[in-house]
């Protein structure tokens, strides 16, 4: 296998899906002998990719502002003396400033983006497909960007994302994890755990979850909602917490707010839930509770739908059918052996397909 090297373009490196997985796969192209380079903001993250064998260049191509494009002539400056093999693109606004730094250049290297979303707004998006080739995170993800952007099937390979088995996995919880959350969250123990992952937004669902808790008449569950809300959504939780309130069902559920033991949470869950309203890109939350062991149920929509017919059919739901959410739920409950394949969709698989598309199509080049 030959030697190349990658630079990844990102607006920062702080916390996020995006923003870990680039730094893995760092790691990973550094581990297998490539050259790794990532250009971007910086963040907490910097430092690891260092450690890990790979380079950081601080370049601030983070802000949605058209002054943006001025560092498009750093960015030439840097390719030209780093003479990348390719360069890879995971965001829009580091997308239009590599583009025109790189129409100043009489080598290109070969020009990838991963669309990590179904982007609502095309314009400012159509960039991510001015590309060689295009990764796209789901089926649902591909046929967005070759019904809003024209692009011929051959130019894009679908290589979904991943999770990582050494965080997201069946070991047994710490019994001294266990005897501190049922401190702090008496009320879960001997339940049918129901657990939703996100962060409070409208289109992530909340509300349907609310009133699925309200259909089970059975004191045997409790309900968990599990994530941040940032300031913007303050108004949208006490509208929630409110709806709880008038179901006269506080007892039953508990919003946990942001955890760093989702892990641990979803082995602890019967069932763990997506019911986003708008289609997952991917559904990355579906997987990890697949790994960590949990039953999933979700909409019959988007990322979600595709990971469910593949690990576990039973638990899809038709879209908004609330009625129906809840009688899977009792019958689901009633099925001790009914549980999902082992999760396929992890790092290492994500991680070998990137790296064996780039040399299919650095084969194709030469």
């Amino acid at each position: 296998m030959s030697k190349f090297k990658v630079i990844q373009l990102l607006p920062e490196l702080n916390i996020g899906g995006v923003e870990r997985g680039t730094k893995d796969f760092s790691k990973v192209l550094v581990e297998r002998g490539h050259d790794s380079l990532v250009i971007s903001n910086g963040g907490i993250f910097e430092k690891d990719i260092i450690e890990d064998g790979g380079k950081h260049i601080n370049l601030p191509i983070h802000k949605k502002s058209l002054f943006s494009i001025r560092y498009a002539s750093d960015l030439r400056d840097i390719y030209l003396s780093e003479k990348p093999d390719i360069v890879h693109v995971r965001s829009r606004m580091p997308a239009w400033i590599n583009y025109f730094a790189y129409k100043k250049l009489s080598h290109k290297p070969l020009l990838v983006s991963t669309f990590h979303g179904l982007y609502s707004t095309p314009l400012y998006s159509q960039v991510m497909s001015k590309v060689d080739h295009i990764i796209a995170i789901s089926k649902t993800v591909k046929d967005y960007i070759q019904s809003t952007y024209k692009v011929p099937n051959e130019k894009i390979t679908v290589i979904p994302r991943g999770c990582d088995p050494e965080i997201f996995n069946k070991n047994p919880v710490e019994e001294t994890w266990i005897k501190k959350w049922y401190e702090e969250f008496p009320q879960t123990q001997d339940k049918i755990i129901l657990t939703m992952p996100t962060r409070i937004s409208k289109w992530k669902g909340v509300d349907s979850f609310i009133d699925l808790v309200n259909l089970l008449d059975d004191d045997n569950y409790h309900a968990l909602i599990v994530g941040p809300t940032a300031k913007s959504k303050k108004s949208y939780l006490k509208q929630l917490q409110n709806k709880i309130s008038n179901y006269g069902i506080e007892d039953k559920i508990t919003i946990t707010g942001s955890r760093n033991d989702i892990s641990n949470i979803y082995k602890i869950s019967d069932f763990v839930f997506n019911l986003s309203i708008k289609p997952e890109p991917f559904g990355r939350t579906t997987i990890e509770a697949i790994s960590s062991g949990s039953k999933v149920i979700g909409w019959n929509h988007g990322g979600t739908k595709e990971i469910l017919e593949e690990l576990y059919p039973d638990g899809l739901v038709e879209l908004d059918n609330i009625e129906d959410l809840a009688e899977k739920v009792i019958n689901l409950s009633n099925m001790t052996n009914n549980m999902p394949k082992e999760n396929i969709f992890t790092s290492e698989r994500m991680t070998n397909q990137t790296i064996s598309l780039y040399q299919d199509l650095l084969a194709k080049r030469l």
